[in-house]
């Protein structure tokens, strides 16, 4: 398995974006408010990190904790602001009361990324059909990768789900990367590997004292040896 696995990074201010570009960190999901679990960062944070590093960064798009769009509008118009601002790639993902895939409001965003790369997040794992949502989604423009820990309650629960989804990665709906994250820990990965999943996601386990405390570069580099021995 010679391919180099993906190691996205949550990243809050530049700080942790140094330390994660430190640590051997390939991309960065910037967000801010973890206590909802991830919302969208103000622009000048993602200018700032922009500034400090030169690794790939996905600007979180969600405006509340939950997976409903809200105002689809103003998340438009924040998604012009943070291109303005230098992001390039993006993460996404909203779901309707029902817990199906909100299309209109995913359409409206996403269009407005003009086919930007982007990542579907962990609504998957909410919505109440998950093949549904991706063959909907199979062939949207700019979409490239599926965050998801397989199950609502994480890795642990999800582990069958995505070892089947890696299975079919050569199917209309499953051919976006696989990006495992959510509980994600190192000793999930050898099967994940082994299963052929490239593209793994961290968040408090990139930092010494959970989210009370900054990225740490040493936990990262924890991370990366142990995807890069394979």
């Amino acid at each position: 398995m010679s391919k180099r696995a993906v190691l996205e990074v949550i990243a809050l201010d530049a700080r942790d974006a140094v330390a994660a570009q430190a640590g051997g960190a390939d991309r960065l999901e910037l967000v801010t408010d973890m206590a909802a679990d991830g919302l969208t960062p103000p622009t000048a944070t993602v200018a700032a990190i922009r500034a400090a590093v030169d690794i790939d960064l996905r600007v979180m798009l969600r405006l509340a904790a939950g997976f409903a769009a809200g105002d689809v509008e103003r998340l438009a118009r924040l998604a012009g602001e943070l291109r303005d601002a230098g992001a390039t790639q993006f993460v996404l993902g909203f779901l309707d009361a029902d817990g199906d895939l909100d299309v209109p409001a995913v359409e409206r965003v996403a269009g407005e990324l003009e086919g930007c790369p982007w990542t579907f997040h962990r609504a998957i794992d909410r919505s109440l059909d998950r093949a549904a949502l991706r063959k909907r989604l199979a062939d949207f423009p700019g979409l490239d990768t599926y965050l998801t820990a397989g199950a609502a309650g994480g890795v642990d629960e999800g582990l069958p789900m995505l070892l089947a989804e890696s299975r079919r990665r050569d199917e209309p709906g499953y051919r976006q990367q696989l990006l495992v994250g959510g509980g994600l820990r190192l000793d999930h990965v050898p099967v994940l590997r082994e299963a052929g999943v490239d593209a793994f996601h961290i968040g408090g386990a990139a930092r010494t004292d959970g989210w009370a405390g900054p990225v740490s570069a040493d936990e990262v580099a924890r991370w990366r040896s142990v995807l890069d021995a394979g």
